[in-house]
This record gives C-alpha cells, sequence and structure tokens, in this order.
C-alpha cells in the first residue's frame, strides 16, 4: 500500500497555523485527484486542501476545531489504487498517530509555567503554550485573554493583538520599571477588568442566532479595537466635481477595453496615499508607549461580504500603483472577497483602510479603527448641492457634487491638529484631480 501525507499547506509569510473548521471526507471515501478534502480557516480567510493525487482517506489525525501548525500532516491517503482494509492499517498508523500525540505531550509538560492542567478551563495548543512560555505569561493570566477560536478557543492572533496592547504593568518588570508607570495607567487597567456584559433576557417571539465564526472574530476585534483606542472623529465636506465629470467622461470606454467597473475608489484611494506621504503620523501603529512609523502604505478597503459580514483586503504598496493599478487592484481584491478566494496574506499588513459608507446611501460615519492601525477613512455617498462659490465675477450659487468624508483615529498619538490637517489635505488632493488625465 502506497501512502501519501496530506500537509497543513503555507498559505503566506505571516501565516504559522490554521484551524480545521469542516472535514469534507470521511475515512474510507474515495477522493479523486484536486477533489477538496477539508476546508480551514486563518484568521478571516477560509480555504479548501484539495487532495494532490486520486486516492481514499486512511486516517484523519485532528478534529474539526484544531489549530495545527503549518507543515503539519493532518491526513494519509492512499494511492495504490485497491480497496482497502483500514482495521488493518490501525497498528501501522497508531504509531505515527502517537508520535505525533507525543510531541504534543513533551511540548505541553516542558511549559509547566502556564500548563497546570488541573486549573485549565480550555484547551490551549502547543504554539500558543509557547508563546506565552516565552512572553512569561502565566497561566492566570493567559486564562483571561478572550479567544475568537471554535467554543472560545484561544488562537494565535487572539494572543499576539493581547501580546501587543498588554500593560506593562502585567508583564514582569523590575522596580524600576514599575515606577515609571503612571498612577492613571493602574487605575484604567483595574477599571477595565471589571467591565462585564450586561445580562439579556429573551422574551417571547424572540429569535436566537449564534454568530458564525467571521462574525465572533469581527465582534472581539470591534470591541477591542474600543477599549485599546481612545476615539476621535473629524469631518470634511469634499468638492467631487471634477472627478464626477472624469468618470463620466471615461467610464464606458474603460469598461469595454477592460471589462471592469471604473469607481470613484481609485481616485479617492491615490489622494489618501498621497496624504499618508505629508503625514506619515497617521500610517503608523502604536506599541505600548512607542510609535511605529511604517514604511510601506498597504491600504485594507473594507469590504461588504454578500453574508452580511466584513473583510478588508489589502493593497499592498499603494503608493506605487498609478490610478490604473489602484482601479486594477480594487475590482479584483473586491471581486474575490466576494467570493471567498482570498489568500491570507491579502488581509495581512495592513497599515491604513478606507472604508465607503456611500456604497449604502449613508451621508457620513464614525468608523472604529482596524487595529492595529491608528486611523481609518471613511467617504459617503455623493450627492449633488447647491453651493456658494467665489467667481471673478463675485458669488455665485452652482449645482456641485459633494462627498463628506470621516477620519476616526486614534487619539493616544493623533491629535485634532494633525488628523484635521491629515482630512484637509486628502480634501484638497480629490479636489485638485487633473479632469483631462488618461485612464
Amino acid at each position: 500500500m502506497a501512502r501519501f501525507e496530506i500537509i497543513m499547506p503555507k498559505m503566506g509569510e505571516s501565516i504559522i497555523e490554521a484551524t480545521i473548521t469542516k472535514w469534507l471526507k470521511n475515512e474510507g471515501d474515495k477522493i479523486g485527484e484536486d477533489e477538496a478534502i477539508v476546508e480551514i480557516a486563518t484568521d478571516k480567510v477560509d480555504s479548501e486542501i484539495p487532495a494532490p493525487l486520486e486516492g481514499i482517506l486512511m486516517k484523519k489525525l485532528y478534529n474539526e476545531g484544531d489549530v495545527v501548525p503549518v507543515g503539519q500532516v493532518i491526513a494519509y491517503l492512499s494511492i495504490d489504487g485497491e480497496e482497502h482494509d483500514f482495521k488493518s492499517t490501525e497498528t501501522e498508523l497508531s504509531k505515527e498517530i502517537n508520535i505525533h500525540a507525543s510531541n504534543e505531550n513533551q511540548t505541553a509538560q516542558s511549559q509547566e509555567s502556564i500548563s497546570e492542567e488541573s486549573s485549565l478551563t480550555r484547551f490551549y495548543s502547543p504554539l500558543v503554550k509557547n508563546i506565552a512560555k516565552q512572553e512569561n505569561i502565566p497561566l492566570s493570566e493567559l486564562e483571561k485573554v478572550p479567544g475568537s477560536g471554535k467554543d472560545g478557543r484561544l488562537t494565535k492572533d487572539d494572543l499576539m493583538v493581547f501580546l501587543q496592547n498588554r500593560n506593562p504593568l502585567t508583564q514582569t518588570t523590575t522596580k524600576q520599571e514599575v515606577n515609571h508607570i503612571s498612577q492613571p495607567t493602574v487605575n484604567q487597567q483595574k477599571e477595565e477588568t471589571k467591565i462585564e456584559s450586561p445580562v439579556v433576557s429573551v422574551l417571547a417571539g424572540d429569535q436566537i442566532i449564534e454568530m458564525d465564526r467571521m462574525r465572533k472574530l469581527i465582534a472581539d476585534h470591534m470591541v477591542m479595537s474600543k477599549r485599546v483606542s481612545p476615539h476621535v472623529t473629524s469631518f470634511i465636506e469634499v468638492d467631487m466635481t471634477p472627478i464626477v465629470l472624469w468618470r463620466n467622461k471615461n467610464k464606458d470606454l474603460f469598461e469595454k477595453r477592460e471589462g471592469e467597473k471604473l469607481t470613484f475608489m481609485s481616485s479617492i484611494i491615490q489622494a489618501t496615499v498621497k496624504a499618508l506621504k505629508d503625514f506619515p503620523g497617521v500610517n503608523a501603529s502604536v506599541n505600548d508607549y512607542k510609535i511605529i512609523l511604517r514604511k510601506n502604505i498597504n491600504i485594507g478597503i473594507a469590504t461588504a461580504l454578500p453574508n452580511g459580514n466584513l473583510i478588508v483586503p489589502v493593497i499592498k504598496q499603494a503608493d506605487e500603483k498609478n490610478l490604473m493599478g489602484l482601479q486594477k487592484s480594487v475590482n479584483d481584491l473586491a471581486n474575490r472577497a466576494r467570493i471567498n478566494k482570498l489568500q491570507p496574506d491579502e488581509i495581512q499588513e495592513g497599515t491604513f483602510t478606507i472604508t465607503n459608507l456611500g456604497t449604502f446611501g449613508s451621508l457620513t460615519g464614525t468608523p472604529v479603527i482596524n487595529q492595529p492601525q491608528v486611523a481609518i477613512l471613511a467617504v459617503g455617498t455623493i450627492e449633488k448641492k447647491p453651493v456658494v462659490m467665489e467667481t471673478p465675477e463675485g458669488d455665485v450659487i452652482a449645482i456641485r457634487h459633494r462627498m463628506i468624508m470621516s477620519l476616526s483615529y486614534d487619539h493616544r498619538v493623533v491629535d485634532g491638529g494633525m488628523g484635521g490637517q491629515f482630512l484637509k489635505r486628502a480634501a484638497d488632493y480629490l479636489e485638485a484631480f487633473d479632469i483631462n488625465q488618461t485612464i
């Protein structure tokens, strides 16, 4: 009997583990070449692992909900093309399964500082335990970290977000380091630990709907963002008339030539990128009391999915793309996001996010910052309005296409001055759009 190992694939530079969400085949099932065997999830992206060869699924080494490091064997496939007595392989497979289990047990046993098994209230993967051990996180603290995995399981991403925003007082510090932490920070931490969700009563006729995995991730991420960052929002109204006229002149030609829609988003991204270059403090992140100014400008575009959830694909190095390149990237990422064909790396490493509220007819809004970024831009619907304009002959009332933009920013590092100036600069770039340019 020839046997083939099904491996948890590496799906991006920053992806080191994935969760098995659903086995599509059972042991003993015949599987065709390229036929999907199992569904896996990394952050918000769901993927399938296909069979590289035709065969029979011999053994599954992990259950649904298990978090598996990349490169790990998750199943065995028989590829000899013959029917097989699976009971006869029990002894052979159990040897490797026991090795697999033994390795996990050894990893767990080596982390005594966090794994007092009798007091554990949930399962922790070896990867999570190893990170916790390296960061000197005691079990009592690890148990309090919210988990976004199945049944509240703590994932590697949950732990990394916790570490990034971890209060210095909760870490192992010297007395000298503790003395440098201000008293308000201590009080703030104590207050946060007392926050509890209200008790909700279910009334007659109410319908209870369990959140799916992605909605749970979004919910936890939004709550975390509001607790981590003091949000401030500034607004500005922009004259989009030049861009509207230019798009009206070019959209039919562009769609005929490229087979794609020409949208306002490419122009908005281009203006935003220019403003981020002028104000690098808005293209940043915060780590404890350190500000990280990002070298790359990676623009995330909040995209609504057919099931009502939200995902943020990222245009990497957006400052290196022209208007055509930005429009191509927007269309490609949005289309593949809606059919669940994004790669895990395509929703990673964003440095600034734009959300288009105008798609749903909203004039404006106050979006929540996409951590660990420090700002998010929202654009509303474009409407015709009577506007007073100055001309050499005097003031006149004209009909113009106007749009409200709002910027929510992290007041820890972005003050009203910087936030307002950035927003005004982005508006200036939009209003100065060259109506004669080609695409």
